[in-house]
């Protein structure tokens, strides 16, 4: 294959590039900080360091909004300025191949489509996948096969659980829900607890560090936040065991819909999934202990993988290059074209 292919994975919180020559992945916030309302000021992970600090002049954004496009034209704009800064000039007649969210409309799909086939960067081709199938393709699982696999991908926004076999979705849920949403309930947790407010920074520091799927972590984090009775900042040890009781009911969330999926599962599929057990990626994944939760509650063999975050990717580029999964992939051009 002469051109260079891309795998692309716009996930609402980060921003995962595959280039196919370079063998690496860039993964950088998917953020965008402005000024003047449409003047790109910051983007990547230089915005995110802006986001809870900017002034008013300065609004930082996410244009991804629960895994689909929320902010067409700034995202374009970022990923040219993204691709040129990083790729040295190596993305103009390129392939690219871009995973999207399985319950997602056609319209919600063409704009991922939209957003490469009608840019400044000309490409060769563009071709869309479907999140999970590329995930598994990325754990190096063979979907083609007719065996049952169960990812379990869990996002910022969002947390796919599908059920693959002969290269397609058998069963699949999406769920509005992901790491943000954990972030939020630690928020209010200590907001209610200890009368103290905190920022989503903080609350995701404390959800990487503390956060655990079963009680008794004994470590402990201090952190700075505002206290409501006085107005002042001050700071405050917290406990893993906090960070747990904060977010026991959205893990507990998760695992209810696992096993809602599991019960509408084929018998035949069931039997392979016992055998081979439930694969977790995604940046939430990383939890401590989440897989033991998810075991527990399942009696299911849990697989975990490392980088979770770059699964996706990865699978996306094999599916491109690799004719025994080519036929994954699809494009919206005669759609665009009608």
């Amino acid at each position: 294959m002469n051109s260079n292919v891309y795998g692309i994975d716009l996930g609402t919180c980060n921003m995962k590039i595959y280039c196919k020559t370079s063998n690496k992945i860039l993964n950088e916030k998917n953020t965008i900080a402005l000024v003047k309302k449409d003047q790109i000021y910051a983007y990547g992970d230089a915005a995110y360091a802006m986001y809870e600090k900017a002034p008013e002049t300065i609004n930082v954004t996410f244009p991804v909004i629960s895994g689909v496009i929320a902010d067409f034209n700034n995202l374009q704009t970022m990923l040219q300025m993204y691709l040129e800064e990083h790729m040295k000039g190596k993305i103009r007649g390129a392939e690219f191949i871009v995973a999207v969210p399985t319950d997602i409309t056609d319209v919600e799909k063409r704009a991922f489509f939209e957003m490469f086939y009608k840019s400044k960067l000309k490409p060769k081709s563009v071709l869309l996948c479907e999140k999970p199938i590329a995930d598994a393709v990325g754990l190096g699982l063979d979907v083609n096969e007719p065996t049952g696999i169960m990812v379990v991908d869990i996002g910022a926004d969002t947390t796919e659980i599908s059920v693959i076999s002969l290269g397609g979705l058998v069963l699949s849920d999406l769920l509005h829900f992901g790491g943000n949403r954990i972030d939020e309930s630690i928020i209010t947790y200590v907001k209610r607890t200890y009368n103290l407010v905190i920022g989503q920074k903080t609350a995701q520091a404390l959800k990487e560090k503390l956060g655990s799927g079963i009680p008794g972590n004994t470590e402990t984090m201090v952190i700075v936040g505002r206290d409501v009775v006085s107005g002042l900042p001050i700071e405050m040890e917290i406990t893993g065991e906090v960070v747990y009781e904060a977010i026991k009911d959205n893990l507990n969330s998760i695992c209810n819909s696992i096993k809602m999926i599991l019960e509408k599962t084929p018998p035949e599929l069931a039997k392979d999934i016992i055998h081979s057990g439930i694969y977790i990626t995604g940046g939430s994944s990383q939890i401590h202990n989440l897989s033991q939760l998810f075991k527990d509650i399942t009696g299911i063999e849990i697989n975990t993988c490392e980088e979770p975050e770059e699964c996706v990717v990865r699978g996306l580029v094999k599916i491109v290059s690799d004719q025994k999964y080519k036929h994954l992939a699809f494009s919206m051009k005669n759609k665009i074209l009608k």
